[in-house]
C-alpha cells in the first residue's frame, strides 16, 4: 500500500509549488479545533505554493460541529478539522461529511487512519501510552491489560472517564478484548487509582514526577511539550519520566501493537470549495505539512517514512494497533457505559 510514497510525496510537493492558475486562487474555508498556533505555518505555505487563501474558524470540536449543522446548506465551511477519532464519528453521524476521491491521500494515509467510506483523513497522530519515573518500570508491566494488576493497587493517575483520550482507549479495548473483557479490565484499573482523576495529561506527569503515583497514562506529545518547554519545572517533569509502548511484544511473538489517536479532517457536505479543500488536505499529507505538524507540536506523521526532529524523533519506531480509528467512535457509547458500571470516575 505504501510503495512509492517518496516519489508521490516528490512530485505532489512540485505540483503545489507550480504556479497556481488564477482560477484555483481562491480560498479555502477551514473550521478547526486544533488549537496550536504552529498550524499558521501551514496554510502559510499552502496560500504561498497555490494562492490559495485559508480563512480560519477555530472552537471546540463540539461547537464547530454546532456550527456546521445549524448553518446548514448555508454554511461556508469547507473542511472541519478536529482532534480524536471519537469526535470525527461524531461528525459522520451528523452527516456533515461527503466522500474525497483523492489517490494522493488514499495512497499517502494508512488504511487504520482514514475512514471507511472517505468521509476522513488522518493528519496527525499521538499514541496513549504508559510512563513510569525514569528506571522505575516493573519488568512485568509491558500491556495495557497490566494496568490491571492488582500489583499496581493505589499507583495509577489518569485522567477521567468522560475525556474523549480514554473513551477511545476503552472503545480499543472493547473491540480487542470484548466488551466483557474490556469491562473487567475497566474495573481493575479503576481499582488501582493513585487518587480522583484530575487535571490534564500533563498533571498526570507532573503527579508521577512529584511521586504521587508510580504510572501514569498520557499522549506521548504532552510529554514532548514538557521536554521543549521554556520553563525549567517542566523540563524537570519530562526528565524524571519515561514512557514505553504497551503491547509491543517480542520479536518472535510481536503484540497487537500501541493505541493511537489522530488529528483529522473532512470535507464538510455543502462545501462551496470542494476542489480546493481536497487540495489542501493533500498538501498537509506532503512531506514538508507532516514535518511541520511533528516537529511543532510534537506530534507523528501520519504518513511513514517523514524524518521530523523534536523530543519525540528518537521515538517513532514502534507497533500501533493497527485498529481503523472508526471504531474509537462505533465503540464510544459502550465504553462510556463500561466506566459509569465498573464506577470510573
Amino acid at each position: 500500500m505504501f510503495r512509492n510514497l517518496t516519489a508521490l510525496g516528490t512530485a505532489f510537493t512540485a505540483l503545489l509549488t507550480a504556479a497556481a492558475p488564477a482560477a484555483l486562487a481562491q480560498e479555502v474555508n477551514l473550521y478547526s479545533s486544533r488549537h496550536y498556533d504552529t498550524d499558521l505555518r501551514l496554510y502559510e505555505n499552502f496560500t504561498a505554493a497555490t494562492g490559495i487563501r485559508i480563512n480560519l474558524i477555530e472552537g471546540t470540536g463540539e461547537q464547530l460541529l454546532e456550527r456546521i449543522q445549524t448553518e446548514g446548506e448555508a454554511s461556508p465551511a469547507d473542511l472541519y478539522i478536529t482532534v480524536d477519532g471519537g469526535r470525527l464519528h461524531r461528525a459522520v453521524e451528523a452527516g456533515v461529511f461527503q466522500p474525497i476521491e483523492s489517490e494522493i491521500l488514499e495512497q499517502r494515509v494508512p488504511e487504520n487512519f482514514q475512514h471507511p467510506d472517505n468521509l476522513w483523513f488522518g493528519l496527525s497522530s499521538r499514541a496513549r501510552v504508559i510512563f513510569t519515573r525514569v528506571g522505575e518500570r516493573p519488568d512485568w508491566l509491558n500491556d495495557y491489560e497490566d494496568l490491571a494488576d492488582p500489583r499496581l493497587e493505589g499507583e495509577i493517575c489518569i485522567r477521567s472517564s468522560s475525556n474523549i483520550y480514554n473513551i477511545s482507549l476503552m472503545a480499543e479495548m472493547i473491540e480487542v478484548l470484548g466488551a466483557e473483557g474490556a469491562e473487567e479490565w475497566a474495573a481493575g484499573v479503576n481499582n488501582n487509582l493513585a487518587r480522583q482523576p484530575q487535571g490534564g495529561d500533563r498533571d498526570q506527569l507532573r503527579a508521577l514526577a512529584a511521586d504521587e503515583c508510580s504510572v501514569a497514562v498520557s499522549n506521548t506529545y504532552y510529554w514532548g511539550a514538557l521536554a521543549a518547554s521554556d520553563n525549567p519545572d517542566d523540563v524537570a517533569v519530562a526528565e524524571a519520566v519515561e514512557f514505553f509502548y504497551p503491547n509491543q511484544g517480542t520479536e518472535d511473538e510481536p503484540g497487537r501493537g500501541a493505541h493511537v489517536n489522530i488529528s483529522g479532517a473532512g470535507v464538510t457536505q455543502h462545501a462551496p470549495n470542494r476542489e480546493n479543500a481536497i487540495r489542501f488536505l493533500e498538501y498537509l499529507v506532503s512531506d514538508e505539512a507532516q514535518a511541520i505538524f511533528a516537529d511543532s507540536n510534537n506530534e507523528f506523521p501520519i504518513v511513514p517514512g517523514v524524518e521530523i526532529h523534536g523530543p519525540v524523533a528518537p521515538f517513532t519506531d514502534f507497533r500501533n494497533s493497527g485498529v481503523n480509528v472508526s471504531v474509537y467512535g462505533l465503540n464510544a457509547g459502550e465504553a462510556t457505559d463500561i466506566f459509569d458500571r465498573v464506577g470510573f470516575p
